[in-house]
């Protein structure tokens, strides 16, 4: 196939749609912004509307002969250096569950760092799979998980030679990235494929300045958010497969079960335009994004009471491999207040959203969408923050228990404990008790505790104390953590 990344198969095709004309007796109702509601059509405009087609029977015809998709897909391989390439619309929590399927199956084994999101754990819960829990090199100092290193996959291989594969996440919200070619060739060695939740890195490949990514570094399949730090729309995702671990058709299989029968058009485009984008100009947009983000670096460490963590912060013995400069991470503890004080403060007076927030720091990423100008504001908010810090009401304190004492056993396999028979019960009874539910400070959606985990006083006490002082938690079936959904006693007993 000879490869034209000046072509863009989905928006050529919409083009075309358009120019034609055509009229549709198919679904969307709206029939092309006609049937929408003027006050809809008025907020969003008439180009969502008008892009919002039938991706067989409107895109392409009802057997998908013009194989658009298919055509974009593989452009999309061609410029990550990928074998295949499949486009999904719900997000990489779809992709990530679609690859841990396509590699295990139920009451197998699969091995997974403890700092994994929310949607690996769903994953878990729906699948049956066994999960062998490999420790993330925790930052005691700063309270921060690092992804787990090749020698503990190396063990954890060893202690379960039965597992049927492994799953790193790289690199955090955090910006940390593992040796990915490292822990390829451990699960290599061991026959084994690597998946990658790669969420954060599809800006990755377009920059020799970037930490490594997973297909260059050998990973099988990789999972990648496109509208995190490239410029697709909410919920574009695509996975990338390489190798013969896992065939291309096994993984289709997977992804259709989950996927949508009616997948946006609109993402398709978005996914498609962010391709030819990045692989005509990739390379120069990412490096005016790092020289924009070490910028901004410093600018930010010269206003006193913030600290940008950089590499010498993350990366160490004991500590992560690589580096991502541009989720720009500060620390907020010479100020005095949380993430979360930070975050609504920076919302309400000076109108800039940050993303990760927690009871330290906000994060403030910087992509090829970004310029001087919001560099600026972005500089002048944060210095106003610094001189109504002292203003601001003392928060409640969030008691981080350390490492040693974050982790819990796990008693059940999530899909039992989460499936089985609960009962609600009030927090102060919740230690030695199982966990029947998620419960995961959002973001960055990394969960505190998993169902069939064994709860302890530590970590119940961390929830409890960092909802009081505004963490986000979006799962728990008591909102405000008066109560804990567990096993019920009859069963947990048993356990």
């Amino acid at each position: 196939m000879t490869v034209d990344h000046t072509r863009a198969p989905v928006l050529e095709a919409l083009d075309d749609y358009r120019r034609q004309g055509r009229l549709s007796f198919t679904p969307p109702g709206h029939k092309q912004a006609r049937g929408a509601d003027p006050a809809v059509r008025e907020v969003l405009g008439d180009a969502v509307f008008l892009g919002d087609v039938l991706a067989s029977g409107g895109l392409d015809d009802r057997l998908t002969r013009g194989r658009v998709l298919e055509r974009a897909e593989k452009l999309m391989a061609d410029a990550v250096h990928a074998e295949h390439t499949f486009f999904t619309t719900c997000g990489s929590s779809l992709s990530v569950k679609a690859a841990m399927l396509s590699v295990a199956g139920p009451h197998e084994k699969l091995l997974v760092g403890r700092d994994a999101h929310k949607s690996v754990v769903s994953g878990l819960i729906l699948s049956g799979i066994e999960p062998v829990w490999v420790e993330p090199r925790w930052d005691a100092e700063r309270h921060l998980a690092h992804p787990p290193s090749a020698a503990e996959f190396d063990k954890a291989f060893t202690d379960h030679p039965d597992a049927k594969g492994a799953l790193v996440t790289s690199p955090t919200p955090y910006g940390s990235c593992a040796d990915l070619g490292a822990v390829a060739e451990v699960c290599h060695r061991y026959g084994r494929p690597l998946i990658v939740d790669e969420a954060w890195g599809a800006h990755l490949p377009f920059h020799p300045d970037l930490p490594s990514w997973a297909m260059d570094a050998g990973a099988d399949i990789c999972v990648t958010s496109i509208h995190k730090m490239g410029s697709g729309l909410e919920q574009g995702s695509v996975f990338h497969l390489q190798g013969d671990h896992v065939p291309p058709e096994l993984l289709r299989l997977r992804a259709d079960l989950l996927g949508t029968t009616s997948p946006s058009v609109l993402i398709y485009a978005g996914l498609d335009g962010w391709r030819r984008q990045m692989a005509l100009r990739g390379k120069d947009l990412m490096g005016a994004a790092l020289d924009l983000a070490a910028d901004v670096r410093a600018g930010i460490e010269e206003i006193e009471g913030l600290h940008v963590h950089d590499r010498d912060d993350f990366c160490g013995p004991g500590l992560a491999d690589d580096f991502d400069p541009l989720p720009v991470v500060i620390d907020l503890d010479g100020l005095g207040i949380t993430g979360f004080q930070a975050a609504d403060w920076l919302r309400e007076h000076r109108q800039i959203d940050t993303h990760l927030t927690d009871h330290r720091r906000i994060g403030t990423q910087i992509t090829h969408g970004d310029d001087e100008g919001t560099a600026r504001q972005l500089l002048a908010a944060l210095r106003d923050l610094a001189q109504a810090a002292p203003e601001l009401p003392r928060a409640p304190r969030v008691e981080v228990p350390p490492p040693s004492e974050l982790r819990m056993s796990q008693a059940v396999l999530p899909r039992d404990a989460f499936f089985g028979p609960a009962e609600d019960v009030p927090v102060r009874e919740a230690a030695g008790r199982v966990a029947a539910e998620m419960v995961t400070p959002y973001p960055p959606g990394i969960p505190a505790v998993l169902p069939g985990e064994r709860l302890t006083e530590p970590v119940v006490r961390y929830l409890t104390t960092g909802l009081a002082a505004g963490m986000n938690l979006p799962d728990p079936s008591d909102p405000g953590l008066e109560t804990f959904r567990v096993l019920a006693a009859d069963r947990a007993d048993t356990e």
